[in-house]
This record gives C-alpha cells, structure tokens and sequence, in this order.
C-alpha cells in the first residue's frame, strides 16, 4: 500500500512537471559558500538531462569506486587526488558523497517557488532500493529566501544482511541584502547500514558452478561472514554565516538622463559559526561468528555494542577589502581568526559493567553477591586557535587567481600550516578557447583524532607519538571546450601518512610517498552520435601503502536527439574498468579502509545499458545496470575484497523540476 500511494502521488507530480507552464522572468539561480568566510560563488541548478541516469549508480562517484555492493553504503575513490581531506570525525568519510556540509550545500535565489522532486529505483521485491529526495526553496522578497530539502534511502541490497537506511534533512534561509548578508543552515542525518562483513567464500562469486553442481547461486544464497552486525553514524551540522559591507554611494547615469545612487561595498566584516555533533556506535550480537572474524576482543566476549561522539564548535572573524570597488582595487584581501573547541568522548578499556564473584570478606549468608564496576568514558578537549587570510582576484578575462593561508596557533594544531590557492588563464586560438590552470596546496597538520585515540571491542590504539603530516601536492590543467579535451597532471609527495595497516590499525609511514596522477577526457561528438572518455593513470611510489589501480578508464556511448522536438533522448551504453591491484578492503567495526595483500581485484568492466529522457520540466530514465553480468567479463566483479557488485537489475528513476 504505501508503495502504490508513493507511485501515485510521483505519477502526479510527473504530470504536473509536464504540463506546468514555463514561467517568465529571471531563472533561479543556485550558490555555494567557501569555508570558512562565506564567500558567495554560482553554481549550476541541477536540472540537465544528460547522464541523469548516472544519479543513484555508487560507481558513478568517481572514476573508480570501491564500496561495499549496496547504494547508501560505505564506499571510497580509488582516485587518490578525489579523496577528500579525511575529516576529524572519521567515520563520516566513508558516507562523503551522501552528507551535506556548508561548503557543498545549494542555497537558492527565484523570483517564484521552485520544487524538485525525485524517485529512483531498482531491483525486485526482495532486494529493491528506494530513493526519494526533495528539494523546495522560495522567496519572501528580492531578499530574503526560505527552504528545505531531504533525501531518503531505502535499499535491502542484493546479499544478506546488507540492507541500508540512510536519512538526512535540512533546513535553510538566506538574506542577500544591499549592506548585510546572512546565510543559514541545519542539517541533520541518521544513517543505519547493516554489515554482512562481506561474502565468506569468494568461490560461490567466481566460479559458482564447482559449488553448486554447475549452477549459479541467488545472491541470498551467498553465505556471509556477519549474520546480526550493524552501523549508525548520527549527525548534526548547524552553520550560519553573515557579512556587513562598508562602503561609500557612487552616482550614475541612465540613458544619460536619469541619475540614481548604487552602493558600491569596499570592506566587509565577516562572521561565521559552526556546530557540528556526530556519534557513531557498531553492534554485534552474534559471538560465533565475531570470534571468527575478529582477531582480539576486549571488552565483551558476548557482545558487541561500541559508541563513540564527538562535537566541535568554530567562530571564525574576518575582515575583507573586496576587490573591484575601484579602479586600483585589483584583487580581494581578507584576514581572519578562527577558534575551535572540540571534543571526543570515548569507551573505556576496562573490564565489564559488571560481574558476579565472590565477595572478600563472606558476608553474612555466605552466598555471592555482584560487584558494579561503571565504566567511566574517556572525555579528550581540545581548543584550538588559527590566523589566516586570502588573496583573490576573480573579475577580468584574462587572469584569475586565488590563494589562502592559515597558522594554526594552539593546541595540537600549534605550529600547523595549511596553504592552498590556483592561477587560470584563458587564450584564444582559432575558432577556440584554451583554459590553462595551475594549482597546489602545502599542509603540515595534525592527523585526525581518531587516527591517535581509540577503543573498541575489537580495537584499541594510543598512537599519540603520531607526527604531522606533511602534503605538498601541485599540478596543472588544460582545457579546450570546443575540441572536448581537458588533460589535468599532478604530483603529490607525503611525509608522515598516516592509513590503517593490515591489521585494521593506524600506521604512520616516515618515509616520503609519492603519487602521480594524470585524467584525460576527451569527448567526441558528430551530430547524434556522442562518445565520452575518461582515462586517468596514477602511480603510487609504494603500492603496499598507498594502494592505487594504475589504469582506470571511463567510456560512454550514446546518441542524443529529439522526438516531436519536445522530447529529449539519450539513448547509451556506458563502461567502467580499473586493473588489477591489491585494493583497500573493509572493516566494519572501525567503518574504515586498510590495506591488504592477499587479495587482488580489478580487471573487471562493469556495463549499464540505459535510456535517459527529458519532457519539458520532467526528467526519467529506464536503466539495466551490470548488463554483462554472465555475458562476458568474467565473475571477479569485486570493487572491494570480498564485496561483490550487485547483479544485474533494472532500474527506473524520475525528477520533476517545477515552479509553484
């Protein structure tokens, strides 16, 4: 019933997509905020048509992926330079591409109401995924605008006891005044995935029928290491930004005929807080099977239940002399202090809650009697004060550019340094534009937290003599629009990383690391016909650390063309591939990715087969993901050790884009 009744109120919303009539005046526009001062920058509003159906495809993150074969799980880039500066809460990494934070969050400016609305879907009864989001942003005024939005994951996953749920909210509001600029957001997630601790036997994957008297086996049937374990990371991220613009009134002229006054900002004074609040918490209630796949346990032979929280608070201060007020203002300048209060609460490492054993002395029954041992939490402070500015010029054709810097000044992060910042520049030639860029970055800080302190069940660590991490990447990109190429090239070199070894423990390597990293795309098109490319190779300079497929390829054809010319069609194939390698494998209990060199994965082309539709407002697609399963490419369809890709389904998703 509740499936018919979500059918129903999509089916309306698609016919009101459909027929709504397009509005006239100014198009919504969509922004995002740079961390940490707030600084506004346009982005697109996500309603194109082409590659929709790549919206709810884990592998189509990244050029490589590796997760754990069910959408809304744990997953990571097997491209080192789309990783993402591991965050202090840790456990939220894994979760990156589903969690909304000020810096990648879409606030939202139209004239009128504006509403997106999507359901996308898959699989049969028994293993079908669901996700539905909604976005809705209107304005008050030219000024002031509200919103709210969601995203809802259901997916039972193909394998047992895989299945995800996976819930976030937020709530926004802007005011983009003439003098002052207020930004807010709330956002809030609560994310429960079920961990099988993947399939026991990779031989019922690769060559199912020495198992099974010749035939293939129902992924229910694959038998799975974690029969009752779970994951919840619980999170909560409030931020608000405001600017207060000092500037003078300059005089100018309409049609020559009419003066009016414009507010030209010279200085602005910035403030902006943060609050963020996560607890994560693994369970375990099966003894069996945790004394066959853990190698320690510490706490509770019986049971698992591991939490740990944390929760941090950050001010930050600034002032900016914008650029462009005047003629000899030619770039931005800003300086700013940031404060941090964090905190971590952790288990103890001491025996039970509590036992009963015989008592010292006899009391007077001569029976036992318990003995209460609470065990107290680890609580860890710390306060942490940073100095900082940028430099930016971003108006003009030709050069552009930007570079920011912060000292960290007490508290573990004392003598850090943080320094980060690009250069384009854009030349014609011929009927074209070539875009060239170059960037880089140097960091000497502190690991995270968790990477010093932790306890669990099944893992404890105190690495407090960790040193920090030195990162000093740089590179350079190269664009041609008209010809479809950007080739993009960097190298990074590492001192003091710090990853999780084969036995699922933080490490720190002191030796220097060296990554290269080089992406070709190149696009073709002739009249319908269209074929996309992505290659990148990458070389790690000690593969037993820092674990890298050397070749990933990207390729997708399709042709795109109208019907009735109303009707936009994408109609395609699409490939991915990554060569053999020892992958990253995963571990449940700390939600985390360790190396291995016992297991290799990769060689392996995954293939969806999809068409890809736009009617007016209306976006939907009809998809067969992992066409070639059992057709060509082998059975080795592991994108992680011991986690295979989901089998073959169809899959259907719909997004209506309409104003109110």
């Amino acid at each position: 019933m509740r499936r018919f009744c979500l059918t129903i109120i999509i089916s309306c919303l698609c016919i009101a997509g459909t027929f709504a009539k397009k509005t006239v005046g100014p198009s919504p526009y969509a922004w995002r905020n740079t961390q940490p001062l707030g600084t506004r920058y346009r982005v697109p509003v996500d309603t194109l048509m082409r590659n929709f159906y790549n919206t709810d495809l884990p592998t189509s993150y990244s050029t490589a992926y590796g997760y754990t074969g069910n959408l809304g799980g744990p997953g990571l880039s097997k491209i080192f330079f789309d990783r993402p500066e591991m965050p202090q809460f840790i456990f939220k990494e894994p979760y990156s591409h589903w969690i909304k934070t000020p810096a990648n969050f879409d606030f939202y400016n139209s004239r009128i109401p504006i509403t997106f609305v999507s359901y996308l879907a898959g699989g049969s009864k028994t293993n079908k995924q669901e996700d539905l989001r909604a976005t809705f942003s209107g304005n008050v005024n030219k000024q002031l605008a509200f919103g709210a939005s969601a995203d809802y994951v259901l997916s039972r996953g193909h394998y047992l006891n895989q299945a995800t749920k996976d819930f976030s909210w937020q709530l926004f509001g802007s005011y983009i005044g003439e003098k002052y600029e207020l930004q807010v957001l709330l956002n809030t997630l609560n994310f429960v995935n079920q961990e099988n601790g993947g399939i026991s036997n990779d031989e019922e994957i690769l060559h199912p029928e020495q198992l099974n008297g010749g035939q293939s086996l129902d992924s229910r049937s694959v038998n799975i290491n974690l029969n009752n374990a779970y994951n919840r990371v619980r999170g909560k991220n409030y931020y608000a930004t405001q600017r207060y613009h000092l500037g003078i009134y300059r005089t100018e002229m309409i049609d020559d005929t009419t003066e009016y006054e414009v507010f030209v900002p010279v200085t602005s004074l910035i403030h902006t807080i943060e609050y963020n609040d996560n607890m994560r918490r693994f369970v375990n209630n099966n003894r069996a099977e945790a004394q066959k796949y853990f190698k320690n346990t510490y706490i509770n032979p019986d049971r698992t239940n591991d939490s740990t929280s944390y929760w941090s608070l950050k001010n930050t201060l600034g002032i900016s002399l914008l650029e462009g007020f005047n003629k000899y203002a030619k770039m931005g300048l800003s300086a700013y202090l940031t404060y941090e209060v964090r905190k971590f609460k952790l288990m103890s490492d001491t025996i039970p809650m509590s036992y009963t054993a015989p008592p010292t002395v006899p009391s007077l029954t001569g029976s036992a009697y318990p003995y209460a041992y609470t065990k107290q939490n680890q609580f860890y402070t710390e306060n942490i004060l940073w100095v900082g500015a940028e430099i930016s010029k971003q108006q003009g054709n030709i050069l552009r550019y930007y570079a920011r810097g912060q000292l960290g000044l007490t508290g573990p992060e004392a003598g850090s340094t943080d320094i980060d910042g690009y250069v384009d520049t854009h030349f014609p030639i011929r009927k074209d534009t070539v875009q060239v860029r170059a960037y880089g970055f140097f960091r000497n800080t502190e690991p995270a937290f968790y990477y010093k302190h932790y306890v669990s069940n099944h893992f404890i660590w105190d690495n407090s003599d960790f040193g920090k991490t030195r990162k000093f990447r740089v590179g350079g990109e190269l664009s041609i629009p008209r010809w479809g190429t950007r080739l993009n090239a960097g190298i990074e070199n590492i001192q003091n990383y710090v990853y999780f070894d084969a036995d699922c423990l933080p490490k720190q390597e002191k030796s220097i690391l060296q990554v290269f990293s080089a992406t070709l795309e190149q696009n073709f098109r002739f009249g319908w016909f269209n074929l996309d490319n992505q290659v990148v190779y990458q070389k790690s300079s000690k593969p037993s650390v820092i674990p890298l497929p050397e070749l990933s390829v990207y390729s997708n054809l399709y042709f795109m063309f109208r019907i009735a010319k109303v009707l936009h069609v994408q109609l395609g194939a699409d490939c991915r591939y990554f060569t053999r390698y020892y992958g990253e494998a995963y571990q449940p209990a700390t939600l985390s990715f360790h190396t291995q060199n016992e297991t290799k994965i990769g060689g392996y082309p995954l293939m969806n087969a999809y068409l890809n539709m736009k009617l007016k407002q209306t976006r939907f697609y009809v998809m067969y993901s992992h066409f070639n399963q059992g057709l060509f490419g082998g059975n080795n369809s592991f994108t992680l050790p011991h986690y295979p890709l989901p089998p073959a389904m169809l899959q259907i998703g719909v997004s209506v884009d309409f104003a109110n």
